[in-house]
């Protein structure tokens, strides 16, 4: 049975390799690649938090942003870097790219000390990290994507892929946002905003219902997918610092 989420038409379409290398690098070895992540430490306890970005950004976007903003916070941070964005190697095949979590969530450290958030896209991999690693401490999707084979098969249709019922049901199972967050039992928040033109707030409402654990939903009155933390700075931060506080131990 042919491993359809590999299939080369959903990388072409769906991922958008290149861009700049970035600063503060840390490299993680994968199977066949090199991913060229960021790293920001600021905790010598070692709390943090892993940000896996939207398909359309790389590491090096988020540097000197969201690094000061989880400083602040007195977490580290591990921008994870996907294949052939940024300084990596290889090519963003979806099925390879959520095996090369694993690898990631290593070279943060032990997962009970970690917090994974996904934004757009991402969210595939940050749900993909607490399905392999459930005791991570906490999750964090901002303008998520419930349903990721709904939204591959608006890029690429099932006749293209060439898969049979049992190869596309494969591929479902590969990518069920349902059964990974309803499997989690940490603390959830999901942010999104009312008006996301290109994820619908419905897919923040279906994720805070399927959520296995104490699951928050915000959703913003300004911005769009793209701009949700610049227009809602204060509050995001402040549902982010919640939500960090909840995921660490108080010793």
């Amino acid at each position: 049975m042919a491993d359809l989420i590999n299939h080369p038409l959903i990388a072409e379409r769906y991922f958008f390799p290149g861009g700049r290398a970035p600063t503060s690098r840390l490299d993680v070895n994968v199977d066949d690649a090199v991913l060229a992540c960021g790293v920001h430490r600021v905790d010598p306890d070692g709390f943090t938090v892993v940000f896996f970005h939207g398909n359309g950004e790389v590491v090096a976007d988020w540097q000197g942003t969201l690094d000061k903003i989880l400083g602040m916070l007195g977490w580290d941070l591990l921008l994870a870097e996907y294949r052939g964005y940024g300084g990596s190697t290889g090519q963003p095949l979806l099925g390879a790219m959520l095996d090369d979590v694993g690898a990631i969530i290593d070279a943060a450290g032990p997962p009970e000390k970690v917090v994974v958030m996904g934004r757009s896209v991402g969210s595939f991999f940050a749900l993909e990290a607490v399905s392999r690693f459930p005791k991570i401490a906490g999750l964090i999707l901002e303008s998520a994507i419930a349903d990721p084979l709904e939204r591959l098969l608006l890029r690429v249709s099932p006749e293209e892929l060439g898969g049979s019922p049992e190869e596309i049901e494969a591929m479902q199972s590969r990518v069920d946002h349902q059964a990974k967050i309803g499997g989690y039992r940490g603390p959830t928040l999901i942010l999104h905003t009312r008006v996301d033109g290109l994820v619908d707030v419905s897919h923040a409402q279906r994720l805070k219902q399927w959520a296995g654990g104490d699951a928050r939903l915000r959703i913003f009155d300004n911005g769009n997918h793209n701009s949700i933390l610049w227009e809602n700075t204060n509050a995001y931060i402040d549902e982010i610092a919640a939500l960090l506080a909840r995921s660490r131990p108080r010793g």
